[in-house]
This record gives structure tokens, C-alpha cells and sequence, in this order.
């Protein structure tokens, strides 16, 4: 499995592609907003920092874009500005004409907000180079996660579909796993969520005693 940063601030993805040796980027509004800077400054900055490398940076469309003349003028122009660039599309009905015209065009397309199996099924078959499959939001509303991502690599593997699973809103350590169960190729989060995750008390607490250990054996 694959871990994706999901941050739009470059000082933070540097360093998780030093610490972590991270994957790839995902960004969204939100995180462009919090990083302080002008969009397409932004995304400059994160593309330098993949540079080279086959790490894809996924760049959100206007959201306000919601129909497939709007969408696609603007995917290609986001496209042009790195080979690293995955373009994402909310997944509403004019994206999956959007994400087949970029397809053929050898651009590709990430489709986001996807809360449904059928969703992701459509995004598949409009041949969208990742899925993000939302999972915080689902279960901080009560709904299962572990059946609907099953659901989506079934799918997926039954007709061998291309497209990789990006799992999305990934809160904490068990969804993680429980992504790597269900067999997602992807999943994306913040750096606090891999650093807590890679935490723990028994091993802070071996730590403490074999330190008092050492401390009492001689070196020589």
C-alpha cells in the first residue's frame, strides 16, 4: 500500500517525503487556503518538490466548475503545468465525460467525493486514473466503511478495471488498516495521522527500560 500526503504545505511534504519517504500528494481548497498562498503559487511549489521523481500531486478543479465545458478547459491547463499533476473532479455526472475526453488526451484524472460504490463504479468504467473513496466523513455520520470499501475493490477486481483507490479522509491509524484489509492501493492523510499512528505506549515504555538497562551496563 501506498501512503499519500494530503497537505498543500510545502514545508510539511518535505518533510514527509525526507521522513516517510511519502508517495504522493493529494490537495484540496481547503489545504491550499491554510497554506497562506495564491493557488497556482501553491502548486508550483509542491510540483518543484516532486520534480523528477514519479510521485503524482493531485490538484483540485474549481469546484465551482460544475459542468463538463468549464471542467475540461480547466483540467488541461492544470495539467500543463507539471507531468506530476493528477487532476481531480468532484464526482458529479458531467465529470465522467470530462475525466474520458482527459483520458484521451493522456491527462489524468482523479475522481473525488465519492461516497457510494455506484460512485466509484461509474468513475471506473469513465476510466479515472484514481478514485478517492471518502471514509471520515461516512463513519463520523454512523455509516460502514469496511463493506463499502470491500465493495469497490470487488468491483474493481471483477472487471479489472485500471483505475488505483485513493481511500480519502482518513482519520486515524485503524482506518488505515482497515484500508490496507480491504486491499485499497492508496490511502491519503495528514502527516499527524501516520505519526500518531507509528506511536506507541509499549514501545515509548520498552524504550524507557532498556535505556535504564544500558545506562547500567558498562560500554567496555
Amino acid at each position: 500500500m501506498q501512503f499519500f500526503l494530503d497537505s498543500a504545505l510545502t514545508s510539511e511534504i518535505a518533510y514527509a517525503l525526507d521522513a516517510y519517504n511519502i508517495d504522493g500528494i493529494t490537495t484540496n481548497p481547503r489545504h491550499v487556503q491554510a497554506s497562506g498562498k495564491p493557488f497556482l503559487t501553491t502548486i508550483r511549489e509542491i510540483a518543484r518538490l516532486v520534480e523528477g521523481t514519479d510521485k503524482t500531486v493531485s490538484v483540485e478543479v474549481n469546484p465551482h466548475f460544475t459542468t463538463h465545458e468549464e471542467m475540461l478547459p480547466e483540467a488541461e491547463k492544470l495539467a500543463a503545468i507539471s507531468p506530476n499533476f493528477v487532476i481531480k473532479l468532484q464526482c458529479i455526472e458531467p465529470a465522467f465525460k470530462t475525466i474520458e475526453a482527459l483520458a484521451r488526451k493522456n491527462i489524468r484524472a482523479n475522481c473525488t467525493l465519492v461516497f457510494s460504490a455506484m460512485q466509484a463504479l461509474q468513475a471506473m468504467r469513465a476510466g479515472a486514473y484514481y478514485i478517492s473513496p471518502f471514509i471520515g466523513w461516512k463513519e463520523a455520520n454512523g455509516e460502514d466503511t469496511r463493506g463499502f470499501l470491500a465493495d469497490i475493490m470487488t468491483i474493481r477486481d471483477n472487471y479489472d478495471f485500471s483505475s488505483k483507490i485513493i481511500v480519502a479522509a482518513v482519520r486515524n491509524a485503524h482506518q488505515v488498516v482497515d484500508s490496507a484489509l480491504a486491499g485499497a492501493d492508496i490511502v491519503t492523510a495528514a502527516l499527524s495521522v501516520y505519526q500518531e499512528g507509528i506511536q506507541h505506549p509499549y514501545t515509548r515504555e520498552g524504550i524507557a527500560r532498556f535505556s535504564q538497562f544500558w545506562d547500567a551496563t558498562p560500554y567496555e
